[in-house]
């Protein structure tokens, strides 16, 4: 080949250290395998307490479950077992026929679906928060002798809303019978 070139490649090489230092020595390399060695051994401890937590939450849960009696629940004057956030309205003498036949059925549903769905619960805890508020405003309103027209829109709202219950409830025992 070229001389010249051999030559300047020969120098480069000779001008090169002897050889380089690591980076570490041996015994950083275990000191550093003992701190990994000790860090996991710490987590799994950790994980241990944790999965004895979740054991223990469990256990608490099923012995809640089969030990406890039923939640309380309020009956309203036509019978209504409804859970503890719907309060009982009393003189419900204005309600139709269909509204009371309405709460009779939903009386007659476990409060708690087999199947649980996210969206179909938050709509039944919302409306039964909404019965609720009426149930509280119609109390109010009887109260302190509000004019009858007030307590006939209050009347006619929970009505409504005891319409949409019904029929999400109903929706909910279709899908849970569907499965």
């Amino acid at each position: 080949m070229h001389p010249d070139l051999e030559s300047q490649h020969a120098r480069l090489l000779r001008a090169l250290p002897a050889e380089a230092a690591p980076p570490y020595g041996y015994h950083e390399f275990e000191r550093r395998a003992r701190e990994r060695a000790q860090a996991s051994r710490g987590l799994a401890g950790g994980e241990r307490l944790a999965a004895a937590c979740v054991l223990a939450v469990g256990l608490a849960a099923v012995l809640v479950r089969l030990g406890a009696p039923p939640a309380p629940q309020h009956v309203s004057a036509h019978g209504t077992a409804s859970p503890a956030r719907l309060a009982a309205v009393p003189d419900d003498d204005v309600l139709p026929p269909q509204a009371v036949a309405a709460e009779r059925w939903l009386a007659s549903l476990p409060s708690e679906p087999a199947v649980v769905r996210v969206g179909t619960r938050a709509a039944v805890i919302g409306l039964q928060d909404r019965i609720a508020q009426i149930d509280d405003l119609l109390s109010g309103a009887r109260g302190s002798g509000a004019e009858p027209a007030r307590l006939a829109a209050l009347q006619q709202e929970r009505a409504r809303l005891l319409g949409t219950l019904v029929q999400v409830r109903y929706a909910e025992t279709l899908a849970d019978g569907a499965l």
